[in-house]
């Protein structure tokens, strides 16, 4: 982005890249906060308000049209205190002025989301996204619109008022459950769901729905855990699951050559996708990716995993341990520059034999699918390359290795896309959990201790005085965390605990679940976004539904249910089972947009396999014994004996000469098992639903 350094704003001493990235900008940028807000009530100017983030293609292009052009922020500093959010740093504001914007407009947002506010109330009044600098594609000139904005305002103000009380009553009701609880909650959403599933399901390509297609890893996931529930009967939820994450692995999303998912598909085949890679969605797949292997044992998804840590260890890891946040889709002023190909630069790395194999196997020898050049596609299987080239199959496998590794290299020398190197606990969790999941299931002890660094930073910066900050960078941890840095940091935890235990690592969970009960719950059941002690703003969110991570309603639900069944504290059963009870009006009006509460209230319903052992000096026995196999309704824990002091129910599991192991089967528990091979002949005993 162009820097015109001779001016500098209010956002000089911000942490987020994102907001440094607009520092040197014409416009005089606030961040969220007292000095703006205090200035715009004082001055009676409307808060024009810009929520974006480091990774987004269209932000770079709203700011170089207009934040960086001198005349366009005149016309916003005469009009309006303008404030720049970052979106990933602030998903408070985000979720709420998302919502506002959906409904003054009845469309779906996005960002860079560009919404004006009433200077007294921060309630919005117009809302949009992107908007040009000229009239195109149906929509005004930024600086004509910011105008006619600025005169509504001065010459409508009663009609205003009304709007936006009628705006906020909506706003602070629509979290509140219009029905009463449900006496008992029952299976048919998840019967419901996997049919929606189906009827959104491409067929032909995989995925959900048309152009542009995201993963929905809690769907993909909803479907595993279908199958799975059915006894392995469902073939068909199997298959929809399986057909996806091939089709994804295969396609142009997947980098084919360093490793990792990009955001979303912007076709219907997976072939392009918006280049910049998130975070949160890695950690996720992951995770899925690990779950389709031990279901399955596809090399194709052993080999994903593999190169996606290893993007993740080389690219997104920062020294002290913390995992950085995205990679930009732009390089050197242009989208996906970084990842695709000429075919002059193709034949200047690969020898004859390379090419003829990497472009039968990845389109080369076709159009181009990308703005002239070719962004690696897999269109044929080593079999079809083999046939096509004439060359013998080990031969073509060799040949492939040996061309991915060059043009891996010769990429390496590019300019690189920026990256967002702040720490934000929420995503660090998803990947904490990816790879301990990850390390789990092919039992690679780096994976895990990737994953450690990652949480020991967390606690040595992030963790003050009992309580969680949202992000870092550069040394400083700041602003409240939210309810998903609680809930998905616990539920990596649980997921760390059942590849190595660390009585430490509960006792640090079970702190993080006391937070989130004493200060995020909602007295009728469920948990709000925001602390009781955060800033008062127009809405207090309660998310409950999917978008692109499940809701921390979703995982707030599953933690709670299996520390309930872990330490027996009956205050977590009941905290999962009041969020469920008051997300139900929701979920039976729209299971397949709820899949993540799909899998808490699968847990409630049929409670997971509680797997505790207690293992003596027969460790590999009893973990051979306790299996990697595909069982997402069952938690496992091995327990060093010399481990003491434990919590609850844990603290009645004690150990005994040869190894002993407690299994309980939903609310029911078995007579102490002092037998690996009687523990193997329990587990592959279905137990009744």
């Amino acid at each position: 982005m162009t820097r015109n350094t001779q001016y500098t704003n209010h956002l000089a001493n911000e942490t987020s890249p994102y907001l440094l990235q607009h520092v040197h900008n014409p416009v005089d940028w606030y961040p969220w906060g007292p000095e703006a807000l205090d200035r715009a009530r004082r001055e009676d100017k409307p808060i024009l308000l810009s929520i974006g983030y480091s990774a987004c293609h269209w932000c770079h292009v709203m700011a170089h049209e207009s934040f960086e052009d001198p005349d366009t922020a005149a016309v916003m500093n005469e009009l309006f205190v303008n404030i720049k959010v970052d979106r990933e740093e602030r998903p408070d504001l985000d979720k709420i002025y998302q919502t506002a914007h959906s409904l003054l407009t009845r469309r779906a947002g996005g960002w860079p989301l560009t919404m004006v506010l009433d200077p007294h109330t921060h309630v919005p009044f117009f809302g949009g996204t992107y908007f040009p600098p000229e009239p195109r594609h149906g929509l005004p000139a930024f600086a004509v619109l910011c105008r006619h904005i600025a005169d509504f305002y001065r010459e409508r103000r009663d009609e205003l008022e009304q709007q936006n009380r009628s705006l906020v009553n909506f706003m602070r009701d629509m979290h509140r459950a219009g029905e009463a609880a449900p006496a008992q909650l029952t299976s048919m959403p998840l019967d419901v769901a996997r049919q929606q599933l189906a009827d959104q399901f491409d067929r032909q390509y995989g995925g959900f729905g048309k152009a542009p297609k995201f993963p929905h890893p809690t769907s993909l996931e909803r479907l595993l855990r279908h199958w799975a529930a059915t006894g392995r009967e469902d073939r068909d939820a199997l298959d929809m699951a399986l057909f996806t994450l091939e089709r994804m692995a295969l396609g142009g999303m997947y980098d084919q050559l360093g490793g990792g998912f990009c955001r979303y598909s912007v076709d219907e085949r997976w072939m392009i996708p918006h280049f910049e890679k998130m975070l949160y969605d890695n950690g996720p797949l992951l995770s899925l990716y690990s779950d389709a292997f031990a279901a399955t044992g596809n090399p194709l998804y052993r080999r994903v995993v593999e190169e996606t840590v290893a993007w993740v260890e080389r690219e997104m890891q920062a020294p002290d341990g913390g995992y950085y946040s995205s990679l930009d889709a732009d390089s050197e002023g242009e989208e996906g520059r970084f990842y695709v190909w000429t075919q002059e630069e193709l034949h200047a790395v690969l020898d004859a034999d390379e090419y003829r194999v990497a472009a039968a196997r990845f389109g080369f020898d076709r159009a181009p699918n990308f703005e002239g050049r070719w962004n690696p596609h897999v269109y044929e299987t080593l079999d079809a390359v083999a046939e096509k080239t004439g060359i013998d199959p080990p031969r073509v496998e060799a040949l492939l290795t040996s061309a991915r590794r060059k043009l891996f290299e010769a990429r390496e020398q590019r300019p690189r896309p920026g990256r967002d190197d702040k720490i934000l606990v929420s995503w660090n969790a998803l990947m904490i959990k990816g790879m301990a999941q990850a390390a789990r299931v092919f039992d690679k002890t780096a994976y895990f201790d990737s994953a450690s660094r990652a949480l020991d930073f967390i606690r040595d910066h992030m963790w003050s005085e009992g309580r969680l900050l949202a992000t870092s960078k550069d040394g400083q941890a700041h602003l409240d965390a939210y309810l998903d840095d609680y809930v998905f940091l616990i539920d990596a935890i649980l997921e760390r605990l059942q590849y190595r235990w660390n009585s430490d690592e509960l006792g640090f969970a079970l702190q993080l679940a006391e937070v989130v009960l004493q200060h995020f719950a909602d007295p009728e059941g469920g948990f709000w976004f925001t602390a009781d002690d955060h800033e008062e703003l127009i809405q207090r969110p309660r998310p409950l539904g999917d978008d692109a991570l499940p809701s921390g309603n979703a995982i707030a639900a599953r933690v709670f249910g299996r520390l309930g069944h872990l330490v027996g504290d009956r205050r977590y059963s009941e905290a999962a089972e009041g969020t469920l009870k008051a997300a139900w009006p929701h979920i039976e009006q729209s299971p397949y947009g709820h899949t993540g509460l799909l899998m808490a209230l699968e847990e409630y319903l049929y409670p997971p396999d509680t797997l505790v052992i207690r293992p003596g000096a027969r460790d590999a026995a009893w973990r051979q014994a306790a299996g990697a196999d595909y069982a997402p309704r069952r938690q496992c824990f091995v327990i060093p004996d010399e481990s003491d002091g434990l919590p609850g129910l844990l603290a009645e599991r004690r150990p005994r000469d040869g190894g002993v192991a407690w299994l309980c089967r939903g609310l029911q528990c078995l007579p102490p098992i002092d037998d690996p091979a009687r523990l193997r002949e329990a587990l592959d005993t279905p137990a009744g639903n």
